[in-house]
């Protein structure tokens, strides 16, 4: 029989979740009122998202965004599939320790990483802007695809390939039908967790951004140096749910059986 949960915990439990997510809540509630302060609560509007959609500055700093993050999430996602596939097949000295350096760029504080690049792309007289924002983003996604797919790649049954090449396939062939077949749902959720985590990066992309292309959390900051208006709250919420929408169906995809 399972044991009861003290109920302790269960209070210390949801007072964890509420200390978390009573902000993001606050945040939510407030895009909706038609105070121009947020100071207050005076009922509910869209008029706030309505600004949103017909804000030129945010759509060009959604166009950039878009720009940065499509051609960083697919460049990230192709080469965490083949680094993957590389440490999932070969053995060579010094394998686990190669495994475990994936894990510095996603503990590693974001400063560090953004100062780093900026003096790199200084010292190779690369021009700050799209470019370098997309390299900047593929540079840290690449870990985070690579786990991913690292994960799918442990869940495979290998006799399936081993039946494909006792049936006269060749290596090629078996990776085109059957191997690739099968890690198409880690590699979609691979680009699916990816993307958010590229659309709402700000401090590595504050460094490498440069004149007239910022994207939309470096807008929100701009926007915020003159005070929090609803109009704020509401792009906040918008970059909130859809990433996270876009999150949760990367994990459901990456929970696949295979």
């Amino acid at each position: 029989m399972p044991r009861r949960v003290p109920r302790c915990l269960t209070l210390w439990a949801v007072g964890v979740y509420l200390f978390l997510y009573v902000p993001l809540f606050v945040l939510m509630a407030f895009s909706f009122t038609p105070s121009e302060y947020s100071l207050r609560w005076q009922g509910l509007t869209w008029r706030w998202y309505q600004a949103v959609w017909q804000n030129q500055p945010i759509q060009e700093a959604l166009v950039v965004s878009l720009l940065v993050t499509i051609p960083a999430v697919l460049i990230a996602t192709a080469i965490g599939t083949l680094t993957a596939l590389g440490l999932h097949r070969a053995r060579f000295p010094g394998q686990a320790l190669v495994q475990a350096l994936l894990y510095i760029p996603l503990i590693m504080p974001s400063l560090v990483m953004g100062v780093s690049l900026l003096l790199l792309f200084v010292a190779v007289h690369l021009p700050l802007g799209i470019l370098t924002m997309i390299l900047a983003h593929v540079a840290f996604s690449i870990p985070l695809t690579t786990l991913v797919m690292l994960a799918r790649m442990q869940r495979l049954d290998p006799r399936l390939e081993e039946a494909a090449m006792d049936l006269g396939a060749d290596e090629w062939t078996t990776f085109w039908r059957i191997t690739l077949p099968l890690l198409r749902p880690g590699i979609i959720a691979a680009a699916l967790l990816a993307f958010p985590w590229s659309f709402n990066d700000f401090v590595l992309t504050f460094f490498v951004a440069g004149v007239g292309s910022s994207t939309v959390p470096l807008r929100v900051y701009s926007m915020i140096r003159v005070g929090v208006s609803p109009m704020v709250n509401a792009l906040g919420t918008l970059m909130v749910i859809l990433p996270l929408v876009v999150a949760l169906l990367g994990l459901r995809l990456a929970r696949r059986q295979v």
